[in-house]
């Protein structure tokens, strides 16, 4: 690991790079259409299904191309013409992955939901964005049923095993029969591929518009962020050899963008698994398919690495990559996986609008011409064909060590159009435009830039508040709690206080450990103690303002179905409480 630590070939990589984006493209044909016509296409396999039955766990690229011909000519026959949007609230499964490829195979937009959305959040977004068709199973059947009658543009529900028997159409009954090749539609790569709702911090949420361009926007820092992941011309054997897997949800940015399209887009095969997360999961799913490359949020390491430390003396781990992107990793997070897992992971940022836009390339050991390498808690460099910069309220560009909003240029260092932009907001041309300050697109989130052109993450910029006059990023403060053995995740977040304006508190997860000591002993007294071991463990480690002035100890925090710290929801019921005491 220390040669490839050792090269670094950023800037040569930045200088050669040029975009090749052809007039026309079209995500479906360039994940599975390509692959199905291949000699190997019956024996490729495109989704692994854990947990399935024997002889039922695999599909190939022959095969996923076959049953999304059919579910196109079905859809077609619903009435679904190029640019329609078509709802899917589905989980990682064999057929959410035939969806989007039926979907976009014919010109229309994929609007994936959360099976987590309640009737409420459904409703909106397909009033909003004014879909003509939702395809669901029995995890959603039921609360798109709730809210079909105040959404008039949705003609028609397809519903797949159980879902069939609410719906107007029983999936697999109605795609049986129908043709398995279907006419390819000569698609602009600026034509609109995915419709995903972003959830703001403030007002409605915002559907973002992701054009099938998007996904070659995506290739160079899904590569170089999982170590030439299928494409690795000196590797040629090993690339075939890779697997993919993310419990993020396919229905996200996170899952659809930065996992299961990069995947299928280089003809190797992704894990489907649907379930609630555990570490001890995680690690036998990855041992039973020989992953070797994966995207896991900063929470879910946090969690493997409380519950399993020493994960390689139980489990026999093929991982060459890991991604992790959503929240900070922090420097604990950072170090076990190296030293516990063997991966250096390679944190990434981004976001719908503009997804893997910074990141790293470490590529642990191998013999690559290509690596940088990562620095803990550093969200990275930009990768290859996007020009990042931190920029100022006026739009221009910080100084090292001045923190501002994290921004991509419209235009890469060449001169030439990045593909990687959201075409705009969906029926929002004012937040559009608010969006960008020129051809720089703001992000929202803070960070500085050091001399080398790593980025230092800082938080949101309505996460970052100020307590007795002294700026506050909570991420430093949440990564320093990590670290305590009793800590499993924390959250810090500005309680009002009348006298400094605001006090530094922290919402802390127990570990599991921490967590049977409390059992056998007097709780109080047991949290008394602990809240002044963290308290020392924080001024012992940051500057005297940082140490949280109150914890309060919860059995989960609030978090986003993206696997993000909900901080907003704590912030807001601080400023309740305080209210509710003056």
């Amino acid at each position: 690991m220390a040669g490839s630590q050792a090269r670094d070939t950023h800037a040569a990589l930045h200088g050669a790079f040029r975009w090749q984006v052809p007039e026309h493209f079209n995500i479906a044909q360039a994940c599975c259409g390509r692959w199905a016509e291949a000699d190997d296409a019956a024996g490729r396999v495109a989704i692994l299904a854990h947990g399935a039955p024997n002889g039922q766990g695999a599909l190939s690229y022959a095969e996923l191309q076959r049953r999304a011909s059919r579910l196109s000519h079905l859809l077609a026959d619903l009435g679904v013409q190029r640019g329609d949007r078509v709802a899917l609230v589905l989980p990682q499964r064999f057929e959410t992955a035939i969806a989007y490829m039926a979907i976009l195979q014919m010109g229309a937009v994929a609007m994936p939901l959360s099976m987590l959305f309640g009737p409420e959040a459904l409703q909106y977004r397909l009033q909003d964005s004014g879909a003509v068709v939702a395809l669901c199973d029995e995890t959603a059947i039921a609360s798109l049923a709730a809210v079909r009658k105040d959404c008039p543009a949705l003609r028609c529900l397809v519903g797949l095993g159980a879902a069939a028997l609410r719906a107007d159409i029983d999936w697999a009954a109605e795609t049986a029969t129908r043709p398995t090749r279907f006419t390819l539609v000569d698609t602009l790569a600026e034509d609109p591929a995915v419709l995903i709702y972003t959830s703001g911090t403030t007002g409605p949420p915002k559907g973002a518009l992701i054009p099938h361009r998007a996904l070659i926007g995506n290739l160079p820092g899904f590569v170089c962020s999982q170590n030439w992941f299928g494409f690795d011309p000196e590797h040629a054997a090993r690339a075939s050899q890779a697997v993919f897997w993310s419990p993020a949800d396919w229905a996200w940015t996170g899952g659809l963008m930065d996992a299961l399209l990069p995947t299928l887009y280089f003809g190797r095969p992704i894990v489907a698994w649907n379930g609630r997360f555990s570490p001890e999961l995680a690690f036998e799913l990855m041992q039973q398919h020989g992953v070797t490359h994966s995207f896991l949020f900063p929470t879910a390491l946090k969690a493997m690495m409380k519950a399993v430390p020493e994960p390689r003396r139980r489990y026999k781990l093929r991982l060459e990559a890991i991604m992790s992107a959503g929240e900070a990793v922090g420097d604990a997070v950072f170090h076990w996986c190296r030293e516990a897992l063997g991966v250096v992971v390679n944190e990434m940022f981004g976001q719908t609008e503009i997804n893997y836009i910074v990141g790293n390339c470490a590529m642990n050991g191998r013999d690559s011409p290509v690596a940088w390498p990562a620095r803990p808690g550093s969200m990275g460099r930009p990768y290859p064909g996007h020009r990042v910069a931190v920029i100022d309220e006026d739009g221009h560009e910080c100084p090292p060590g001045v923190a501002g909003d994290v921004a991509l240029h419209r235009l890469d260092a060449h001169g030439a159009p990045d593909p990687i932009f959201f075409l705009g907001y969906w029926n929002n041309p004012k937040a559009s435009a608010d969006k960008f300050s020129g051809d720089w697109c703001r992000t929202g989130d803070l960070a500085v830039r050091d001399e080398d052109g790593y980025l230092w993450y800082q938080g949101r910029a309505d996460d970052v508040f100020k307590a007795a006059g002294y700026r506050i990023g909570p991420g430093e403060i949440e990564n320093c709690l990590v670290k305590h053995p009793a800590v499993a995740n924390a959250a810090v977040v500005p309680k009002p206080d009348r006298e400094r304006g605001a006090v530094v508190k922290a919402y802390v997860v127990l570990s599991a450990q921490a967590q049977e000591e409390r059992s056998r002993a007097q709780k109080a007294a047991y949290e008394a103690r602990l809240v002044a071991q963290l308290q020392e463990h924080v001024k012992g480690q940051l500057a005297p303002y940082e140490y949280p002035k109150e914890i309060e100890f919860i059995e989960q925090l609030p978090m986003t179905t993206t696997g993000k710290v909900q901080r907003r929801v704590l912030r807001l019921q601080e400023e309740a409480r305080a209210r509710e005491a003056a």
